[in-house]
């Protein structure tokens, strides 16, 4: 293990991990950066080992989960993107074919990142953002081969809101010369953008699949309302309880439906028997708790936690993550799509893919939040006509659309639910690659 000062004063753990067939890949690094006094941030990085057989040949991926409180180094690396499953077995979709990946547990206070205090925790993306730039600057400084290496930060739901944030702040750092790095895009999937529109095409979607009758059509409808009517208002504390009251509505009319994919098993009994809860309570029930199952939990406290070495006695993996998401509150139904906006007019390549089976983001509601872009740009897009992409399991099966101009791209990725590498691991595994433009 080795203990490196870097150019910031803040201290990391840096472990270069040997691979064998058994823990993954050829190469590992992982440590601790204290971003805030009292906030300390865990990352954890895999180089890439594609085909050229050096990760100097891939583009970096800084991977970020939603939430917020879901962990990027256990369940993003474990469920969808990472070298290995949960069950420690390889995995033939992983990322680390077409990049080298970095996960981050992200804001602090999720999965092994942990804060001295409740004081400690975020309130909103723009303290995420700050975090984050503290963090980004000492991983390129410490590890200054990435630095020309293109980066690209990709994210998913929740994570898609900070990734928009991080994304504008780190374009100025760079412009600023704080932090040296290649940027070189963000793909925002299935990501929380405007939560309103989502929350306004629940019951379209939902009645389009003939999963709502016209009674509990205009029931989610009118819930739906009264959340646009709080948005609107700017009470985004109401907005939030009546979005949790909208979900309720949904699920009483669908028999429990499962937001993140509607063809699979709806809310297990932890979910269902927590209905006499407060509204973050359910909230937290149906966004945080399916990011931390048992086995997932007994992996992270168990064999991973003693190969990392390093998580301090009194942290436990995910033990803050309610308090995560109960301090983010105030900022759940804000909406970012400004922020999009300027990342679209300062040339940052932006990326939007979604997932045609997901309920809590449905792919309805990113396009209505795309239609209110103010870029310049957008006309043109939207006359483009979509490409259709194999499936890469079933030759001649569509698997994808896609649509792209200038800095702008959408993908529709076809049978895949809210955790699209975990849907569809391959089409998801041939998007990075053209996104990264490496096909």
């Amino acid at each position: 293990m080795e203990r490196l000062k870097t150019a910031t004063g803040l201290l990391i753990f840096l472990i270069i991990a040997p691979g064998s067939p058994a823990t993954g890949p050829a190469k590992e690094a992982w440590g601790y950066v204290d971003v805030r006094e009292g906030a300390h941030m865990f990352w954890w990085l895999y180089y890439g080992n594609g085909a050229s057989g050096s990760y100097k040949e891939l583009p970096l991926v800084m991977w970020l989960q939603g939430g917020p409180g879901g962990s990027s180094c256990g369940f993003g690396n474990f469920e969808e993107i990472g070298p290995l499953d949960r069950d420690m077995a390889p995995r033939n979709t992983t990322w680390l074919k077409a990049a080298s990946v970095l996960f981050v547990d992200n804001p602090v206070g999720t999965g092994y990142s942990y804060t001295d205090t409740e004081e400690a925790l975020t309130k909103d993306v723009a303290m995420i953002a700050a975090d984050m730039m503290v963090l980004l600057k000492s991983f390129f400084t410490s590890k200054a081969e990435f630095q020309s290496i293109p980066f690209y930060i990709f994210s998913e739901s929740y994570g898609g809101k900070m990734a928009a944030a991080i994304a504008l702040e780190l374009t100025k750092a760079i412009e600023e010369r704080a932090i040296k790095c290649n940027f070189a895009g963000v793909a925002l999937g299935d990501s929380w953008i405007s939560p309103v529109d989502s929350v306004l095409t629940w019951g379209p979607y939902l009645y389009s699949t003939s999963l709502l009758d016209d009674y509990g059509l205009t029931e989610v409808s009118k819930a739906a309302k009264a959340v646009q009517q709080a948005v609107d208002q700017g009470l985004f504390q109401k907005a939030t309880e009546l979005w949790s009251v909208t979900e309720s509505v949904v699920e009483q009319n669908t028999n429990g439906v499962n937001f993140y994919n509607i063809l699979t098993q709806g809310p297990d009994e932890r979910v269902k028997q927590s209905a006499d809860l407060g509204y973050l309570s359910l909230l937290m029930r149906r966004h945080v708790l399916p990011l931390h199952r048992q086995s997932l939990s007994q992996l992270m406290n168990g064999p991973i936690r003693k190969k990392l070495g390093i998580i301090p006695r009194n942290v436990t993996w995910g033990g803050q993550a309610n308090d995560v998401f109960t301090s983010m509150e105030g900022d759940f139904m804000k909406p970012v799509v400004d922020i999009v906006d300027q990342l679209l007019v300062a040339g940052v390549n932006v990326t939007i893919y979604n997932g045609q089976l997901d309920l809590i983001v449905d792919t309805i509601g990113q396009e209505l939040w795309v239609k209110k872009l103010k870029w310049a740009g957008l006309p043109n897009f939207s006359q483009q006509r979509w490409t259709a992409l194999d499936d890469p399991t079933a030759p001649g099966q569509t698997g994808a659309f896609f649509k792209t101009y200038k800095n702008f791209a959408f993908y529709w990725i076809l049978k895949a639910g809210h955790m699209i590498p975990s849907d569809q691991g391959a089409m998801a595994l041939k998007m990075l690659s053209m996104v990264t433009q490496q096909e």
